[in-house]
C-alpha cells in the first residue's frame, strides 16, 4: 500500500463518518443556545468545549462538517459533469473551432482568481450555501476541462483509437467507450484536489459571511465567529480549524496515494 494511501483514507474516513453520523445523532442539539455556559473549556460535558452562545462545539463541527463536504461534493459534481464532457469534446476536435472556443472560455475563467470569482459571484446573488456551490463548481468546470482534454489528447494518437475510427465509430462513441475509462485515474485524483480545494473555498466563503447562513453550522461560519474571543477561549477557533486542516491533509494525502496505486508508471517503482 502507498504510504499516503492510509492515512488520507483515515483522515478522509473520520470526516465523512462525522458528517454521516450528525444526520442521526450529535452529543447535543448544534443550534442549542446556552448562554451560561458560554466559552466552557473542553469538559467531560462538552468534549471540545463551548462557544460564546453556550453550544456545543463537538456537535457544531459534526453537523459543520455535513454542510462543508457537502458543498465540496457538490461542487465537484458540477465541475466534472460538464468540465470533462467538454475536454472529451474537446480533444476529439483539436484544433477546430469546437477547441478553441473551450480553450479560450477556459482562459477566461482562470484569469480571476478562485476566491475572488467565488466572492464575486455569491456577493452578487447572495450568501447562502447554494450560491457558494455555484461558484465553486463553475471554477471547477476548467479545471476538470484541462485535465481530460490533456489525458485525452494523448489517447488519440494510439492504434486502437485509429481502429475504432477506421470501424466507423463516431468521436462522440470513441470519447465514451475508449478515451474516457482510460482517463478516469487522472479523473478521480483531480476529483480528490478540488475536493479538498472545495472545502477550503466554502470555508473561506463562510468566514466572510458569503457561504452558509446561520442557524446552519459550517467550519468557516465558526472560525468567523471565534475570532473575538480566540484570546479569552482559544479553543473555539482551535477545533474547527484543525477540523479544516486535517480534512484537507486527509484528501490530499488521499489523492496522492490515489495518483500513485493509479498511475501504471509509478507501480513498479513503488511496488
Amino acid at each position: 500500500m502507498r504510504p499516503t494511501l492510509l492515512p488520507g483514507l483515515i483522515l478522509t474516513a473520520v470526516a465523512l463518518g462525522a458528517a454521516l453520523l450528525s444526520f442521526v445523532w450529535t452529543p447535543s442539539d448544534p443550534g442549542a443556545l446556552a448562554v451560561t455556559q458560554k466559552l466552557q473549556p473542553p469538559s467531560a460535558a462538552h468534549w471540545f468545549g463551548t462557544d460564546h452562545l453556550g453550544r456545543d462545539i463537538l456537535s457544531m463541527l459534526m453537523a459543520g462538517a455535513r454542510t462543508s463536504l457537502a458543498v465540496a461534493l457538490v461542487a465537484v459534481g458540477i465541475g466534472a459533469g460538464i468540465g470533462v464532457p467538454l475536454g472529451l469534446a474537446a480533444a476529439a476536435r483539436r484544433g477546430g473551432v469546437v477547441d478553441g472556443v473551450i480553450a479560450r472560455l477556459n482562459d477566461l475563467i482562470f484569469a480571476f482568481p478562485a476566491l475572488v470569482t467565488a466572492i464575486l459571484f455569491t456577493a452578487s446573488l447572495g450568501p447562502s450555501a447554494m450560491n457558494a456551490v455555484l461558484a465553486i463548481g463553475i471554477f471547477n468546470i476548467p479545471v476538470f476541462a484541462r485535465v481530460a482534454r490533456a489525458g485525452a489528447l494523448s489517447l488519440w494518437t494510439l492504434d486502437y483509437i485509429r481502429a475504432a475510427r477506421v470501424a466507423g465509430k463516431g468521436a462522440t462513441r470513441i470519447s465514451a467507450e475508449h478515451v474516457l475509462p482510460n482517463i478516469a485515474s487522472l479523473l478521480i485524483v483531480q476529483a480528490t484536489i478540488q475536493f479538498s480545494l472545495g472545502i477550503l473555498a466554502e470555508a473561506g466563503l463562510s468566514y466572510v459571511g458569503l457561504g452558509a447562513q446561520p442557524p446552519t453550522p459550517s467550519w468557516g461560519r465558526m472560525l468567523a465567529d471565534a475570532q473575538t474571543f480566540v484570546t479569552l477561549a482559544p479553543h473555539v477557533a482551535l477545533f474547527p480549524g484543525f477540523a479544516i486542516v486535517l480534512t484537507v491533509l486527509g484528501l490530499n494525502l488521499l489523492g496522492d496515494g490515489l495518483r500513485d496505486a493509479l498511475d501504471p508508471r509509478l507501480k513498479g517503482r513503488l511496488a
